[in-house]
């Protein structure tokens, strides 16, 4: 893969190619990738304890491969839901992915038959990934290796956790009927970072809560995606003329470079990494110049 992984060369310093094996970004990927796909063992077994089929379960994760948006599917069926609002929900949560390919696209731009492959694996865990690098060539290589390597674990060990949950029989039995909709609160919470999201998160609850007695199942989330939707548009529409847009709720769930800078970092700038990544002309000093002017 010519702009992918393949291609070692450093845009910076005109070093020479840079092995697979001692890229950082490579290794990065690989760890996030193993820690990630090791979590489709909960959502195969859970998509199993909700009422989906071995194989339904396995589809999810191979079309959808979204795991917020997965758990919210699952977590509606799970309470009687019906499939449409199961797809609504989880359409919902995926519009933040979509958000990512736009930030992704400005920094390397896929084309052709690649243009389609990221899209699908665009998520947390790629983006954050190749976000995290300064070089470009290092933000492909996080990019596929996080994207791709995901991709894979998370199919192979959803596969896993469907057939150890099928063989657990009326999940219950093992008190796991309710297990799917705490799951998806567990990814939930991690957002709850500042007051604002907090009390749309409470506000929602509520409408949920009034909505549950009238409404089918499946269609209170629906209501509560209205109500956050609406308290976030008035959100926007009062920020001040020229004030940067808050992009908060939209930042990858997950952070692989915190270990090695001590905390949360910053989401990379598309236009400050394209300059950076350009390299830079230098030019020659005549003598008598090296002191300055």
């Amino acid at each position: 893969m010519h702009d992918g992984l393949a291609d070692g060369r450093e845009a910076d310093d005109g070093a020479g190619p840079v092995p697979l094996r001692r890229s950082p970004a490579f290794r990065i990927g690989m760890s996030i990738a193993v820690a990630t796909g090791l979590y489709g063992i909960s959502f195969g077994a859970l998509g199993v304890a909700s009422g989906l089929s071995i194989l339904q379960t396995m589809a999810l994760s191979l079309l959808m491969f979204t795991g917020g948006s997965q758990f919210a599917f699952i977590g509606v069926i799970a309470g009687g839901g019906s499939g449409a609002a199961a797809g609504a929900a989880a359409t919902l949560l995926g519009i933040r992915n979509a958000v990512y390919g736009m930030q992704l696209n400005a920094i390397f731009g896929p084309r052709g038959w690649r243009r389609f492959a990221a899209a699908h694996v665009t998520i947390d865990e790629s983006t954050a990934t190749a976000s995290g690098q300064s070089d470009r060539l290092e933000q492909r290589r996080g990019f596929w290796t996080a994207g791709l390597g995901v991709f894979v674990l998370w199919n192979l060990f959803t596969a896993v956790g469907a057939f150890a949950g099928n063989a657990l029989g009326d999940p219950k039995q093992w008190g796991l009927d309710g297990a799917a909709v705490a799951a998806f609160l567990g990814l939930l919470w991690p957002r709850l970072k500042g007051r604002e999201p907090a009390a749309i998160a409470v506000v929602c609850a509520l409408a949920t809560v009034l909505a549950v007695p009238f409404l089918p199942p499946g269609v209170p989330i629906l209501v509560a995606a209205l109500v956050a939707a609406a308290l976030g548009w008035m959100s926007h529409s009062r920020t001040r003329p020229g004030r940067p847009l808050e992009t908060e709720g939209l930042e990858p769930d997950v952070d692989p470079y915190a270990h090695h800078l001590g905390g949360h970092r910053e989401p990379a700038d598309p236009t400050k990494t394209q300059n950076r990544t350009r390299p830079q002309k230098r030019t020659k000093k005549e003598p008598g110049q090296e002191g300055g002017e």
